[in-house]
């Protein structure tokens, strides 16, 4: 009887246990948060490169008379999405962001441009254990400022 009371009140191994109980909690918090930092780092990094080119669509001469944008116009808003820059660049600011991701719309108002909106469809930010398939987001309209010059 002595025996099983001892054994019962024997403390040994209860420090191990407490810290691999504790620091299993600890991990999975610190995996997620990062795992949600991260996420919300490459969409904040998005976000800036399509305000760039909104900002840009906005800003230069828009040469077409209707809301289909002309090819060299979409391809330098596209390009400044992409690269930071209205030409082709060698790498884009997110890794698997193509030029398929990114989507013009250009509004009129009375005949005549009046504001620029584009957003992201179909990227996929890959975080360490979850993915976010964004479907346009972000989305970011400016009014268009710059001089129509139609063809």
């Amino acid at each position: 009887m002595r025996r099983v009371t001892t054994i019962a009140r024997n403390r040994d191994g209860n420090a191990m246990l407490e810290f691999a109980i504790g620091s299993g909690v600890l991990v999975m918090a610190f995996v997620g948060t990062f795992q949600f930092g991260y996420t919300f780092l490459q969409y904040n990094n998005l976000q800036n490169a399509v305000a760039r080119g909104a900002r840009y669509a906005s800003l230069v001469p828009y040469d077409s008379t209707t809301t289909s944008p002309s090819a060299g116009f979409s391809s330098a808003v596209k390009n400044m999405v992409l690269y930071g820059s209205p030409t082709a660049g060698t790498s884009p600011v997110l890794p698997g962001l193509t030029t398929t991701n990114v989507n013009l719309t250009v509004t009129f108002t009375n005949g005549v441009p009046s504001a620029m909106n584009v957003s992201i469809s179909g990227y996929t930010i890959n975080s360490i254990f979850a993915t976010s398939t964004l479907t346009n987001k972000p989305q970011i309209t400016y009014a268009y400022q710059g001089i129509w010059t139609p063809v």
